[in-house]
């Protein structure tokens, strides 16, 4: 008896050490991440599940922590991981095209920060080219800003970021810049891409649940994206 109990005891401790140790790497260094939506297409997919580096943005007033540790600022061309300003339950997935003290603007789709046209040939993309919107009041609010925009200067302390699909991506153009505290870390690499159903981030129930769960396991071989897997995400 007393053999099963020290043996029980240390079980429940390597799964409490095992927990802890999970929470903490999954709250400060690497967060799981799954894309609902298309705005990051075609760098990212619905379906991609990503690693999120949580650790790389992380604030220390420290300059000994600052030289040897990987901590660094935000750079224009980081696909970043926010709270959403208008939901900040909601998280987000955009790239960073601003940062602070930075002019934006955009004219017939062309982005320009500092008044330079951007060079952003390896990753944005316009899928409705043929049609341009002027920023007119006549004009409702997603297609008046898509294609024309700002000029806006990037507050102090918060960063501008644009969907890399720019036709169809609701992002900073809409919702403005976004404060440093709400971002949540660095897209590191894509570990699984599933093609089939991807859920919306909404509690439906626990049928709904389950039965999401089975959709996956039996499309698991047959839906699953392997050249995706394990790409770093640029």
């Amino acid at each position: 008896m007393e053999a099963q109990k020290y043996w029980m005891r240390e079980y429940f401790e390597a799964l409490l050490i095992a927990g802890i140790f999970l929470g903490f790497t999954n709250t400060f260094l690497i967060k799981t991440f799954y894309i609902p939506s298309g705005s990051m297409e075609s760098t990212l997919l619905i379906g991609d599940h990503l690693f999120v580096n949580r650790y790389i943005f992380g604030l220390s007033s420290l300059p000994l922590e600052r030289e040897v540790s990987p901590l660094r600022e935000v750079r224009r061309g980081d696909v970043v991981i926010f709270r959403s300003p208008e939901s900040p339950t909601t998280d987000l997935v955009k790239r960073c095209i601003g940062l602070s003290g930075d002019e934006i603007r955009i004219a017939d789709k062309q982005l320009l920060v500092n008044g330079v046209p951007a060079k952003e040939s390896g990753y944005a993309s316009h899928r409705d080219a043929n049609r341009t919107f002027p920023n007119r009041r006549y004009l409702d609010r997603r297609a008046r800003k898509r294609d024309n925009f700002g000029p806006f200067i990037v507050p102090d302390d918060h960063f501008f970021f644009l969907g890399d699909n720019r036709d169809f991506s609701y992002d900073s153009r809409y919702w403005g810049a976004v404060p440093r505290h709400y971002l949540k870390g660095r897209a590191l690499m894509i570990y699984w891409s599933f093609g089939g159903e991807t859920p919306d981030g909404q509690w439906n129930g626990w049928n709904e649940k389950l039965g999401q769960i089975g959709r996956t396991g039996s499309g698991f071989f047959s839906q699953t994206r392997w050249r995706r897997s394990f790409h770093l995400v640029r």
